[in-house]
């Protein structure tokens, strides 16, 4: 999406037109996972390829502090414009579940600062901060693992994840994962520690999906690509 004057929106008219689309039946549902927003994300995502990209609305929106204008934000913001700064504040204001999965997943992994930000966030005290620095420490350890310590990741993780807050667990519990389905020479090792701590070992899973008890996730994925291997 390329930035076009003739898309372009006030704030006020956005947040208007969100508060138009809240449905309370979504927002029940959001609560639930901590989400304090009533728009579906499917009309999020319509909304924000009819806006196309647009920097300066993203931030406006963003500064509302509102969920569901944040969200929109993230969607239509230009990720390599923010500054490191900028993005770390941004990241210790996101404090609801899916506002910080997308400001990680979509904006900071893109940013030329996520390594400096991943090493500064996954050694914050706070947990939340801290999910983050571990969300992007398992995207080095898939795609570019040079230089990382994996048996320093596997001690960290057998000794602190299993007292670990809910969303810092989940964040070392998919490195964990990553790591024994990615690192064939760890993958022992990260198999007896979900054994072990049995970290969301009986986490509800849909019929169909993959347990994310790290045991069950490695050794699916790595069923999954040896049959395509053939």
């Amino acid at each position: 999406m390329a930035d076009d004057t003739r898309t372009c929106s006030t704030v006020d008219e956005v947040r208007a037109e969100l508060a138009g689309l809240e449905d309370p039946k979504v927002r029940a549902v959001n609560e639930k996972h901590g989400d304090d927003h009533g728009v579906k994300l499917s009309t999020l995502r319509a909304l924000a390829k009819r806006l196309r990209t647009q920097q300066e609305l993203a931030r406006e929106l963003w500064r509302t502090g509102d969920t569901a204008a944040r969200l929109l934000a993230l969607l239509i913001c230009r990720p390599k414009a923010f500054g490191r700064d900028e993005l770390d504040g941004m990241l210790h204001e996101a404090r609801t579940p899916k506002v910080h999965d997308w400001l990680v997943n979509y904006v900071v992994k893109k940013s030329p600062h996520a390594e400096e930000l991943r090493v500064a966030w996954f050694a914050d005290p706070d947990p939340v901060v801290a999910s983050a620095g571990w969300a992007l420490t398992t995207e080095r350890v898939a795609k570019q693992p040079e230089g990382l310590d994996l048996p320093g990741l596997l001690d960290t993780v057998e000794a602190s994840m299993k007292d670990a807050p809910d969303r810092l667990q989940w964040a070392m519990n998919h490195c964990l994962a990553q790591i024994g389905i990615e690192h064939p020479e760890h993958r022992a090792r990260a198999l007896d520690i979900g054994e072990r701590l049995e970290v969301l070992k009986d986490y509800p899973t849909s019929p169909g999906c993959t347990s994310p008890f790290a045991p069950t996730w490695i050794t699916e994925m790595v069923r999954r690509r040896d049959e395509a291997r053939g």
